[in-house]
């Protein structure tokens, strides 16, 4: 059975052009759920070497397309005999050449230059069929706090950690800090924030998985996190693109990422909220924060729109609430159907594991806060596996028409 998933996420790479496979390579080097293996060889020197490699994909790279290099990318489909999904690479074509490539029935078809983006991309949805009900992209969750000090970037790791270790969704996980002004994430994990986004600001097009992958801080876990350093006494809002440009990038690579967001509104939060599967708040058991609650809750309904359906997730609850105060009635007929649900209230356990810098299930992994997120984030994620995955909105697809 090992052998058989093994051999199912194996890529083999087809290929003469030394660059093309060196940022391949590179490409796949982190990733322990795709094996790439490369054959340096024209397409039409191949004979028995892709059976022998037992692929679950190929990409073909058969650069400046001609008629004999055509005829031989024609055999080599034949003899996969559309078991193993073919992914071709040239320079550009021409109409005619074009035409004799669709009539192949190959999986996807890309022109150089390749960014690595698109060709993971196309790699994941290859290895994973043409089952419409996943589209192969990431599943994003954004955090948003109602008031300060309410505990969302908490909630944001522990929904991270909890996606990363799911017996449904374990996958490659990735948590981003937007709070680029006093974001908490790296500090929590006591992991070094190593994202310098003024470097890239300037000069966008530099940012590929290579340099993603100089960007992240990487918890023991195998939980990947993406955050800058803390900047107190700078207010910095950065353009719209840089922010969707980062998502999109994270986004071809992780199965899951979490959203860490501030509380202030940026030019980008709409762009960010459209294209999370779901958004969650996170507030506390205040009048004062229930009232913050609401007006954020009607503001992502005026400024982004009713589809998207932000739910709350009401920190250190107390069902029968305190005396005098806040009961779990009020909430519940406050919220009505945005309440998700209650975290339990348990201060030792959450600043034990942030002075230890571990995720919560370390300290104690039957703790109530970690049964209350499993009853949140979880059962909705068993749901959308069997129910088919919602179709991802798409950072630097449908969102960046909107926002370029």
């Amino acid at each position: 059975m090992a052998e058989d998933k093994e051999q199912s996420n194996r890529i083999v790479l087809v290929s003469t052009d030394k660059e093309f496979l060196a940022t391949t390579r590179t490409a796949f080097s982190v990733s322990d759920a795709i094996n790439l293996v490369t054959i340096e060889k024209a397409v039409t020197e191949l004979h028995g070497d892709i059976q022998d490699a037992e692929a679950g994909a190929v990409i073909i790279d058969i650069d400046d397309a001609n008629l004999e290099r055509l005829e031989a990318l024609q055999r080599v489909t034949r003899r996969l005999t559309d078991r193993v999904p073919v992914i071709v690479v040239s320079r550009g074509l021409d109409p005619a050449m074009v035409r004799i490539i669709v009539q192949l029935h190959v999986a996807d078809f890309l022109v150089k230059p390749v960014t690595t983006a698109d060709l993971v991309r196309s790699c994941i949805r290859a290895l994973k069929g043409v089952d419409k009900s996943d589209t192969g992209e990431a599943y994003i969750s954004a955090f948003m706090p109602a008031a300060g000090g309410v505990g969302n970037t908490t909630m944001a790791l522990q929904t991270a950690f909890l996606l990363h270790r799911s017996a449904t969704r374990a996958a490659s996980t990735c948590v981003v800090d937007l709070n680029f002004q006093n974001g908490s994430c790296a500090e929590y994990l006591d992991l070094e924030p190593r994202f310098d986004i003024a470097e890239v600001e300037n000069q966008v097009e530099r940012l590929d998985r290579q340099l993603l992958d100089a960007l992240l801080s990487k918890h023991p876990s195998g939980l990947a996190v993406l955050a800058a350093p803390n900047m107190p006494t700078e207010m910095r809002s950065f353009d719209t693109d840089v922010v969707v440009k980062v998502l999109d990038l994270v986004s071809a690579y992780f199965d899951n990422v979490v959203i860490d967001l501030p509380r202030i509104w940026f030019p980008w939060t709409e762009t960010v909220l459209r294209g999370s599967n779901h958004v969650y708040i996170t507030a506390e058991m205040t009048v004062p924060c229930l009232r913050h609650t609401q007006r954020l809750i009607h503001a992502i309904e005026t400024e982004v729109g009713k589809e998207v359906k932000s739910r709350v997730i009401i920190n250190r609850y107390t069902p029968k609430g305190l005396e005098g105060g806040v009961k779990a009635t009020d909430v519940e007929e406050l919220l009505g159907d945005r309440f998700a649900g209650g975290i339990s209230n348990n201060y030792k356990l959450v600043r034990e594991a942030v002075d230890r810098g571990v995720p919560l299930h370390e300290v104690d992994p039957n703790a109530n806060v970690i049964r209350d997120m499993k009853r949140i984030i979880l059962p909705e994620e068993m749901q959308l596996e069997v129910g088919g995955k919602r179709g991802f909105l798409g950072f630097g697809k449908g969102l960046l028409k909107k926002t370029g």
